[in-house]
């Protein structure tokens, strides 16, 4: 596979426009501290990540960083590990030729995040299942109603964004303000990146939104009833097969950014 022209860091998205967070103010207070310009300078690069602003296998080069957002070397540097252990920077090269890359889309990596994503998630339906009646039926309504908004997408032209939107809105509906603070932050690590497949295939997706909708209606029937069990192999059982038809649509379409680490 022949290799298109890579972005440097931080690539064509930031020379066209920087994300306003990240532009330094005139007159604007000094920073509250080195823990806030990490998180600062992390936040950014996720969101250019996950948006696809920054395309797998692209250059992630610290000097460039530095200049973009207009921070120190430390915090970049901070920021560019904790990327790196979260699966969103790889590591490419030995010594002097070592770089870091946007980490590239892969059939096993996608495969594995959904696995990772639906257990999680799992985990949390059952929570939601467990809560009383009077906590649950509200989350049920909300669920049934973005459900029947999915499903008028998934028939909409052209409203793939749309769809893209209530689907996540869907899965966070029983995971936020619902799980406790482990796995609220273990879910939040990952999810970002399965989302990254999701986007940048989400087109070729789409057929298989009317399947994604009805593996909806099982979860919500499995948290309605007060059944973790069912809630939770509902959810997983979603995810495992949202894994399979990403599989088969890498399969067909490639695998983007690999070559960078050839």
């Amino acid at each position: 596979m022949s290799s298109p022209a890579t972005p440097r860091l931080v690539g064509n998205a930031a020379r066209n426009g920087r994300p306003k967070s990240a532009r330094p103010r005139a007159g604007s207070p000094p920073s509250d501290g080195r823990a806030d310009n990490v998180s600062r300078v992390y936040n950014t690069l996720r969101t250019l990540i996950v948006s696809g602003e920054l395309t797998p296998g692209a250059r992630v080069a610290e000097r460039a960083v530095v200049n973009r957002l207009g921070m120190s070397r430390t915090p970049v540097r901070s920021a560019l590990h904790r990327l790196q252990q979260e699966g969103f920077v790889a590591s490419t090269g030995n010594g002097r030729d070592q770089r870091l890359i946007v980490t590239p889309l892969t059939q096993t990596d996608g495969r594995e995040l959904f696995v990772i994503v639906g257990h999680l998630e799992g985990l949390a339906a059952r929570e939601a299942a467990s809560l009383p009646n009077e906590q649950r039926r509200p989350l049920v309504r909300k669920l049934r109603e973005i459900n029947r908004e999915l499903a008028i997408a998934a028939r909409t032209r052209g409203a793939h964004a749309r769809a893209f939107e209530l689907d996540l809105e869907f899965h966070k509906s029983y995971v936020e303000e619902i799980v406790g603070p482990r796995l609220l932050a273990l879910h939040r690590a990952i999810k970002p990146q399965s989302e990254r497949y999701t986007r940048l295939y989400v087109n070729a997706l789409l057929d298989e939104l009317p399947t994604s909708v009805k593996e909806h209606d099982v979860i919500i029937r499995g948290i309605a009833s007060g059944n973790p069990a069912a809630a939770q192999a509902a959810v997983e059982t979603n995810w495992r097969n949202a894994s399979q038809r990403l599989s088969a649509v890498i399969a067909e379409h490639g695998e983007r950014g690999l070559w960078h680490l050839r």
